[in-house]
């Protein structure tokens, strides 16, 4: 290949990585300019672990007669079919024996057995040539379980690839590694931040407010919820049945909060700290976190009877409501912060959620959200006025009607 190609190939890579291209785009950019310069890449397969919570990894695939990149992730759960398909597989191959590729010219098989079950496939399909790369990491490269990017490119070309285009190849394939591992990496680090932030919280932080003490007034309901009696649970159950019960409950809580616009904040111990933000509607902000609240409970319901019918100990949820000004942003020391609320308005959702066991409620709202809700007058149930620690004058607290909770 003329050296002028080589490089303006790379070039283009690299370009790519820095203008922030996802790995979709890069691989389909890749195989073009590869097709362009004469190696006749018909179909590509990429794939890359990752660092997720749910997700193990990505395969990217591209073919020239397609206009999209297809996307496929697949879970840290694998079935018994899912293990074989892998370790029959060349990737499997190049993982336990070291090796960096693996090429096979399907157009000049004998008729033997093949040594991979892939291979009779892409035969019986019209594919030539088959050239499997894996790109390893060096230690302080790898990030969880993003250690290498593994990818297949196969041809339909006459007799396959010649050893000059397999040559190209495989110099090239490097950039494009180094180019997808820095998209991976970037998208571990926006799932790390919404993982541990929350997700409007890690895109400020991300976008550069980092700044110890950077925070801007926001209006917003504020939602606290924390199970019922989980001080006995804790005293009385075997703690290696205490996390997963938080994490079914809190399960409840997140999943509400996210499918009704509100961003979880922080867990503290057994308790959920969220807001639905004012987006010049407080009324509706106020409504969402109700729908929050039904639909939490209703999730609650099930995880109840689902653990009960397997034995597994149970418990309630209190979810209390209110509403106010509060700072949103970077607070603690100097080399370790917490993106959060703070503020009079947080310290009274506090106090307001210690009164919820007192009077028996599982939820229970200020009168400052009933009126920024706009009165729930026909769900309202007053539970009278009560002395909150801090706050200047008694303030009457609300239920709602236990037949809305049902």
């Amino acid at each position: 290949m003329d050296p002028k190609v080589f490089t303006n190939i790379a070039r283009a890579i690299a370009d790519a990585s820095l203008n922030g291209h996802s790995e979709g785009e890069i691989l389909s950019n890749f195989c073009s300019n590869l097709n362009e310069a004469g190696i006749p890449v018909k179909r590509a397969l990429l794939g890359a672990d990752t660092l997720h919570p749910v997700l193990a990894g990505r395969i990217f695939s591209w073919h020239a007669d397609k206009q999209e990149v297809e996307l496929f992730e697949f879970g840290r759960s694998v079935t018994e079919e899912g293990q074989r398909k892998w370790h029959s597989s060349p990737f499997y191959h190049l993982e336990t024996s070291g090796d960096d590729s693996f090429r096979f010219r399907i157009a000049g098989h004998n008729g033997g057995d093949y040594p991979f079950p892939v291979l009779p496939e892409l035969a019986e399909q019209g594919y030539t040539d088959y050239l499997v790369t894996m790109t390893r990491f060096g230690e302080r490269a790898v990030i969880g379980q993003l250690n290498s990017i593994y990818a297949s490119w196969t041809t339909m070309h006459g007799e396959g690839y010649s050893d000059q285009q397999l040559d190209t190849l495989n110099a090239l394939i490097p950039f494009a590694a180094a180019a997808v591992r820095s998209a991976s990496v970037r998208r571990i680090a926006e799932t790390v931040a919404e993982t541990y932030l929350g997700r409007n919280a890690a895109q400020r932080v991300l976008s550069g407010t980092i700044g110890r003490g950077q925070a801007e007034r926001i209006t917003a309901a504020l939602w606290f919820s924390d199970l019922r009696g989980f001080t006995r649970l804790v005293d009385t159950v075997s703690p290696e049945l205490i996390m997963p019960l938080l994490n079914d409950y809190a399960g409840a809580a997140v999943s509400a909060i996210h499918a009704h616009g509100g961003e979880v904040l922080k867990f503290v111990g057994d308790g959920v700290l969220a807001i639905f933000r004012d987006d010049g509607n407080l009324q509706n902000a106020c409504m969402q976190s109700i729908k929050a609240l039904k639909s939490c409970l209703r999730e609650l319901r099930e995880v109840r009877n689902r653990r009960a019918n397997a034995g597994l100990p149970v418990t309630d949820m209190s979810v209390a409501l209110h509403v106010g000004e509060v700072l949103y942003g970077n607070f603690g020391g100097e080399d370790r912060l917490d993106f959060t609320v703070v503020g009079p308005a947080v310290n009274e959702l506090s106090r307001i959620s210690g009164l919820a066991r007192s009077v028996d409620q599982r939820a229970i709202y200020s009168a400052a959200f009933k009126q920024a809700a706009g009165g729930l007058n026909e769900y309202a149930i007053s539970l009278g006025r009560y002395a909150l620690r801090g706050v200047e004058n008694p303030s009457e607290l609300f239920t709602l009607d236990p037949s809305v909770l049902r």
